[in-house]
């Protein structure tokens, strides 16, 4: 549930690139249709609440749902719709509470902004980033001042209005927003430094964090969009909610670094040129063949179109990536390897094993940021089961402009 997003890279077109390249199936309820570019938001008209709905109730007798992702929502009136009808839905929720596009334009009222309490309560997990957390916090203390003042007026305190304190202080504990018994992504690449940290905190407290260096690009518009797609999507696929954020973080970080920099203003990320980093398991994306001859190598490689993304000073290793994005290495001496990707290697390993098969080295960190392990095939092929994330196609050594 989602605007449309006339320059393709935020709302419900973010939201379907997303789904679709983690292997999805997306269904749309369109909340709103919004006339914007890479600079701003020109227009916008709200869908009626009662097609909203209606588009919802279709799909969910026939197809069905395995799980829902709420963005810009409209009205007041439609959150309290839609949050009527996710009441009597067994599925996995997550609410990106938008507010502010990318590029600054207001996309949510002060009505329908009070209205997300009732979606927050529902939510799996609620993303805000920190100004839409600053703004669900005052609006929340606000009417909970003002209903407080409204009990002591009705109990004879002349002075009720001017009370100050609501009845409870919001963010002074571990959990700053009344939710059910949902979870809250904050987001921090509204934050100040070079560091970006997210923060999943449960009713208890913090569960986890998550912290990278921040990629300098302007072509920001649509990640959180992208980022509660990818939530709701490997909810739907049955991981863990831990699990689903750092998927999704991932899938974010190198849509990002994808851009494709279009427009003058905040572009679109490049959510077509993920495709091998995540999804079913054991994706087949890297292999290694020996060299002889490191440069005749790297200019045989170079001229079948594949792109050259590391190299070494002392002419031993270089990486490079295909069309598509599956890797392919060559390294002095090395034995020809198949890579693949996992996204929870240790699990993998341990399946495995208990299927009966023998790894020669165990699950094992390695220097440049890999981890890996090692079997081998009837046959004496050399097989590699791995984990790198970001640092298969986006190592910190990457080369520059590649």
């Amino acid at each position: 549930m989602a605007g449309s997003d006339s320059g393709g890279g935020a709302g419900i077109q973010a939201d379907i690139k997303t789904v679709t390249m983690l292997g999805g199936h997306a269904m749309t309820a369109i909340t709103a249709i919004t006339a914007q570019n890479t600079l701003g938001v020109q227009a916008v008209l709200p869908v009626p609440t009662e097609m909203v709905i209606a588009q919802i109730e279709s799909c969910v007798p026939d197809i069905g749902i395995d799980a829902v992702k709420i963005g810009m929502i409209g009205s007041a009136e439609t959150a309290h719709a839609v949050a009527d009808v996710l009441e009597k839905i067994d599925a996995p929720v997550v609410f990106d509470p938008v507010m502010v596009a990318t590029s600054g334009d207001v996309l949510a009222d002060a009505d329908t902004i009070a209205a997300f309490e009732r979606l927050m309560r529902i939510a799996t997990v609620v993303t805000p980033n920190l100004p839409e957390l600053e703004a669900l916090q005052k609006s929340l203390s606000q009417r909970e001042r003002e209903g407080a003042a409204e009990r002591r007026k009705g109990e004879g305190d002349v002075d009720a209005a001017a009370d100050p304190h609501p009845s409870h202080a919001f963010g002074a504990g571990p959990f700053p927003l009344p939710l059910g018994e949902g979870f809250l992504l904050i987001k921090g690449g509204h934050g100040e430094g070079d560091e970006i940290v997210d923060r999943l905190i449960g009713p208890q407290g913090e569960v986890a964090s998550w912290s990278a260096a921040r990629i300098e690009t302007r072509s920001t518009h649509g990640t959180g969009c992208t980022l509660a797609s990818a939530i709701a999507t490997l909810l739907a696929k049955g991981q863990s909610l831990t699990a689903a954020v750092a998927g999704a973080r991932q899938f974010v970080r190198l849509a990002l670094h994808e851009a494709p920099g279009l427009g003058g203003g905040h572009g679109p990320m490049g959510h077509q040129n993920v495709r091998l980093d995540l999804g079913p398991e054991r994706r087949l994306n890297q292999i290694t063949l020996g060299l002889a001859d490191y440069a005749a190598s790297c200019d045989f490689y170079r001229t079948l179109g594949l792109t050259q993304i590391v190299a070494t000073e002392d002419a031993h290793y270089a990486r490079f990536e295909a069309p598509g994005g599956a890797t392919l290495s060559i390294e002095q001496y090395a034995e020809p390897t198949v890579f693949f990707e996992c996204t929870d290697l240790d699990a993998e390993v341990a399946r495995l094993q208990a299927a009966g098969l023998v790894f020669d080295q165990p699950p094992t960190d390695q220097p440049w940021g890999w981890r890996e392990a090692r079997l081998r095939d009837p046959a004496g092929n050399a097989v590699c089961l791995y984990q790198a994330g970001e640092n298969r196609r986006y190592p910190p050594w990457r080369l520059r402009n590649a």
